[in-house]
């Protein structure tokens, strides 16, 4: 089942099981989805890569989100906002761990044939498309630095 009629479903559930913070969380998602759907050249269709990508960015938009309201001392909105995140990452591929980015980066380096920290550009172009919603660009790009360097 593609993700976009998951969202739909889930949103009928949580309005059965009246969970206001999910329903609120996957109303909010569904219309960035419809929105994707209805952008010129999108044909009506949404693949389940752009949808994950659209989650990853609402998930990256909430924790800094919730960072800005603690630096202000709102705890009580930045709880509410990491409550959505929460249900934003439920539907998110499982992120890689230390080793494993290294590893796939490592195929990625030798794929491209990388050899120095000049060929930062080709390596992190291919491991954002690879990687994409299994780990956040910061991390990759860390990890590409001390790879190259």
């Amino acid at each position: 089942m593609a993700l976009f009629e998951q969202i739909s479903k889930d949103i009928i559930a949580a309005m059965k099981a009246k969970d206001k913070v999910r329903l609120e969380a996957l109303r909010n998602v569904k219309k960035y989805f419809l929105e994707a759907k209805t952008a010129p050249g999108a044909n009506d269709e949404l693949t389940d890569d752009n949808a994950l990508k659209i989650l990853a960015k609402l998930a990256k938009q909430g924790k800094d989100t919730a960072a800005l309201y603690v630096e202000q001392g709102r705890q009580d909105l930045a709880d509410e906002e990491l409550a959505q995140v929460n249900v934003f990452e439920d539907y998110l591929p499982r992120p890689l761990t230390e080793a494993e980015l290294a590893t796939a980066l490592k195929d990625i380096i030798a794929a491209v044939g990388a050899t120095g920290p000049k060929d930062m550009g080709k390596v992190m172009g291919a491991a954002t498309k690879q990687l994409a919603g299994k780990a956040e660009g910061r991390a990759i790009s860390a990890m590409v630095k001390q790879l190259l360097g």
